[in-house]
């Protein structure tokens, strides 16, 4: 049986009835790195507080589940994440794995790829953190000019534990050449492309290079809904399925979240903006209902889930 873990459990699709789900945005984040006083710091009433208002409000839109992309290095906190799941209802779809340098916490610079192996494998066949909470898929990222040696640790350690598991593996990735790098290291592993989401795809300016990544297997993601202008974005997209695509292609806002280094948690941004707006958009332009179905119910759950 396919199934998505979430904070609230596994879930079937049907268990989620079939429902839209967002599949790149945040509740709680730190960019601070790990060392700064206070990272990830944070009352786990106040974010409750704070975030619950945003979650009822895509609740009222009919998303049935939300992906929540924070990794280690950048502030996950595994433990609010269940807070606010549970006093909403509401799943959110966590994931192992660690930000790029220099947001590597220290102890990940230090360790060898077994033991980063045996740390995401844990989390992803058991909980995170003594949560109760199983690791649903892998995140990481990759420098602009490259992939470091430490990333290229990390990245391969990941493409075991999700060999393995059958785990999806993300990565925040701006640029399409460092993409198809980490596509041929995952590959060398005995990984498939397939199983990858190029995160961040529509800040890649090479429209063929895209088309690259497309034709390795991977995921296309276009995750900055609401935060770029949407004419281009649109026109893009547009390519993207012309060219074949609808089957792996993911939309998101990478909006929220919780700040703790700002006061109050700073302003979040809601989730909002892909249904009221964006989509209307798209079908304006000519994107017809079962293509929008398939791209924003339907793929969400295929890639995220295992």
């Amino acid at each position: 049986m396919t199934i998505l873990h979430t904070t609230l459990g596994p879930k079937t699709q049907a268990d989620l009835n079939s429902g839209m789900i967002l599949p790149h945005e945040h509740v709680f984040v730190d960019l601070r790195q790990p060392h700064v006083p206070g990272y990830a710091v944070a009352d786990t009433g106040a974010v409750v507080a704070r975030m619950a208002p945003y979650i009822e409000q895509i609740k009222a839109l009919g998303i049935s589940a939300l992906v929540e992309c924070t990794p280690v290095g950048v502030g996950r906190r595994v433990d609010i994440l269940k807070a606010v799941s549970q006093a909403t209802q509401f799943p959110l779809v966590v994931p192992t794995g660690i930000y790029r340098e220099p947001w590597v916490p220290g102890w990940a610079c230090a360790a060898d790829e077994d033991t980063l192996h045996d740390w995401m494998l844990g989390e992803l066949t058991d909980d995170i953190e003594h949560t109760g909470v199983r690791a649903a898929w892998i995140k990481l990222s990759a420098g602009d000019d490259g992939i470091t040696a430490i990333e290229a640790n990390i990245l391969r350690a990941a493409a075991r534990a999700a060999r393995t598991t059958n785990a999806l593996i993300g990565s925040h990735t701006i640029r399409g050449r460092v993409v198809l790098d980490q596509l041929d290291i995952i590959e060398q592993m005995g990984y498939s492309a397939e199983r990858f989401v190029a995160i961040h795809a529509s800040a890649e300016p090479d429209f063929e290079r895209t088309l690259a990544i497309a034709k390795r297997g991977a995921w296309i993601e276009y995750d900055w809904v609401g935060g770029e202008p949407d004419a281009p974005l649109i026109a893009r997209i547009l390519r993207l399925l012309d060219a074949g695509y609808a089957d792996k292609f993911l939309l998101s806002h990478d909006r929220g979240w919780y700040d703790p280094a700002q006061p109050g948690g700073g302003t979040p941004k809601p989730y909002t903006y892909l249904s009221e707006v964006f989509l209307p958009k798209l079908r304006a332009a000519g994107v017809d209902a079962a293509a929008l179905h398939k791209i924003t119910h339907i793929n969400p759950f295929a890639a995220f889930a295992r």
